[in-house]
């Protein structure tokens, strides 16, 4: 009799304890749940960069600044995988204010729809392919540019923030002013017009006016480049503007 008592307090025991451990088990379940579902749903940043990429690709087809003789190649980088934003309903894509999608910039994001607003930026690369005036085999710093130093191909115009020199005339007989290498598209600030001329020649002036045309002598006050305008003083002292005809020969305009 004793015995069986005892057998039954302990098999009451060993169920109670299975029920309290499989309740324990049970209850953390539900915390987890409940916790997990309380979580917000975070935006996929894959879709985010596919906005900013039909964006971009949209923007520079119908950008003011495009040129039929350009190819546009536009990348838009993934986003930072640290990024936890919050899910949204509208994503709107932007320009940042002071960027221009030329080169290296970035294309906006912003939450206009959600639980939270948000506001990010991603990498941008956009290309422009096009044809332009290229060093052939290099140019040293100071040497004139003529037309076997260069030859046509395509580049990528936004590789560098300043223009392409796409005008023979805006080259040719200038003067490098740094070493330019093979490859190189010919850009603004890469040659300037080279001066014929020093402060101190001796000039012949040609002074014409309606119908007349008379010359003298002067002194050059400042460097003279052919078609531009240089400084130059008579015997009597007197400093006047004056066209660079060539080395020696300026002209004014009565």
């Amino acid at each position: 009799m004793n015995q069986r008592y005892w057998r039954s307090i302990s098999l009451v025991r060993t169920v109670l304890q299975h029920c309290i451990v499989v309740l324990f088990a049970v209850l953390a379940f539900c915390l987890a749940s409940s916790a997990f579902a309380q979580q917000p749903a975070l935006a996929n940043l894959d879709t985010l960069r596919q906005i900013a990429q039909r964006w971009a690709n949209d923007a520079v087809k119908t950008s003011e600044s495009a040129d039929p003789r350009l190819r546009m190649e536009v990348l838009v980088a993934p986003l930072d995988t640290r990024l936890q934003l919050p899910a949204c309903a509208q994503v709107e894509a932007y320009l940042p204010v002071g960027t221009r999608l030329w080169g290296r910039s970035r294309v906006g994001l912003r939450c206009t729809d959600g639980v939270a607003r948000w506001n990010v930026t991603a990498a941008t690369q956009v290309k422009a392919f096009g044809p332009a005036w290229v060093v052939r085999n290099g140019i040293r710093g100071g040497s004139t540019v003529s037309d076997d130093d260069v030859v046509q191909a395509e580049v990528d115009w936004a590789e560098e923030p300043t223009a392409v020199l796409q005008d023979r005339n805006a080259w040719r007989g200038q003067v490098a002013t740094r070493m330019l290498n093979a490859g190189q598209a010919l850009r603004q600030g890469m040659v300037k017009a080279s001066e014929v001329f020093q402060a101190g020649t001796p000039l012949r002036v040609i002074a014409q006016g309606d119908g007349f045309q008379v010359s003298g002598e002067a002194l050059a006050v400042s460097s003279g480049v052919v078609g531009q305008m240089a400084k130059i003083k008579f015997d009597n002292g007197r400093v006047v503007s004056a066209q660079v005809v060539d080395s020696r020969t300026v002209r004014i305009d009565l």
